[in-house]
């Protein structure tokens, strides 16, 4: 796999920090070139921490497993494209069905790894794959017309989700999770940031599913079956201590059948269920009509456990012509939730526009 060092004055940074009594640093950083009909995950499994993979235009035919820290995975766009092997991989992340994972481990989170400017398409269940990361950013990527996740994060903190685009996906364009597959309380994130993403024809837009102390800002989220979801239940701590602000959530008006655990999705704008400690401020929630039991343009819902919501505010936000509201509280045992300077048409119960 070829390779090019990358210098920066190399040799006269080490004599000055030689000069100063400093030790030069034991790694200079190395780009890695891979040239389509090479293999990614060979770059990668020789990259040392601080590297980076340059992938020009073209198709790469694998699944991408990360453990590496302070990587750079960097494609030139669109053009760069990773899409599922034609034979059946020993890789952990094709076994699990996923494109591009990042993994660490509970003692060893995986630090600093950025993932930028590429596609990730046609995987069986997430296009990327996080696990147990610390400060990954994930920029520029088209995830579409994966099976389950596009770009899916669990017992992780501090992640940027930075000026994405996830299309046609199974469950989430945008999936941030204590764990999908554990029970427990909500992981603390630490300041993870969800912004500038395009989130469209996926079942929801974005999941936010028992963590806390994150934002989920700036997003275009549109023809999905629901737009954002603040989901959490029992687990203590709770899921909450988030803020959802200047969003653009629109027309999510797919139909999304029930499954055991949930009913249909269809025309839900933001949903709040089993949450605390939520502000939802600045959005403009628009044209987000159905018939389902969580229909609306920003909705309050008992969680699926009977956890109720406390002390969410709803407030600043422009919803008009939901369906069957703008604003529904349909969380009856829900305690110190507040509605404020709100435009609307049409509220349940009445009074709230």
């Amino acid at each position: 796999m070829p390779t090019r060092p990358i210098h920066y004055c190399a040799g006269l940074t080490a004599a000055l920090l030689a000069s100063l009594g400093a030790a030069p640093p034991a790694h200079a950083a190395t780009w890695h070139l891979v040239r389509p009909g090479e293999s990614i995950q060979q770059a990668v499994d020789a990259a040392a921490p601080g590297d980076s993979i340059q992938i020009p235009a073209g198709t790469y035919r694998e699944s991408v497993l990360v453990t590496t820290p302070g990587l750079t995975i960097r494609g030139m766009g669109r053009a760069t494209v990773i899409t599922p092997a034609e034979q059946p991989s020993d890789n952990a992340c094709a076994a699990a069905g996923h494109g591009l994972c990042v993994t660490g481990t509970a003692a060893q989170p995986l630090t600093d790894v950025r993932i930028e400017s590429l596609t990730v398409q046609g995987f069986a269940k997430n296009g990327v794959s996080a696990t147990m990361t610390d400060g990954l950013q994930v920029r520029g990527l088209l995830v579409r017309d994966n099976g389950q996740q596009g770009i899916s994060q669990e017992k992780s903190t501090r992640a940027h989700v930075v000026g994405n685009e996830a299309v046609n996906n199974g469950q989430a364009g945008v999936f941030l999770a204590n764990a999908v597959d554990a029970e427990g309380g909500a992981i603390d994130t630490q300041g993870t940031v969800i912004s500038g993403n395009r989130l469209t024809g996926n079942r929801i837009g974005v999941v936010v599913r028992r963590a806390r102390e994150l934002t989920v800002e700036h997003n275009a989220i549109s023809g999905n079956c629901g737009g954002v979801f603040v989901v959490g239940d029992e687990g203590i701590p709770r899921a909450g201590a988030l803020t959802v602000r200047r969003n653009h959530v629109y027309e999510n008006n797919k139909y999304c059948p029930p499954n055991p655990r949930l009913d249909f999705i269809q025309g839900t704008g933001i949903l709040v269920t089993g949450a605390e400690d939520t502000l939802v401020t600045g959005n403009r929630v628009e044209d987000n009509s159905g018939a389902s039991p969580m229909s609306g343009g920003i909705v309050l819902f008992r969680s699926v456990v009977g956890t109720p919501n406390s002390r969410i505010s709803v407030e600043d936000n422009v919803v008009l012509r939901n369906g069957p509201a703008d604003l529904a509280d349909r969380d009856s045992a829900g305690t110190d939730n507040t509605f404020a300077k709100n435009t609307c048409h049409v509220s349940e119960p009445a009074g709230r526009c």
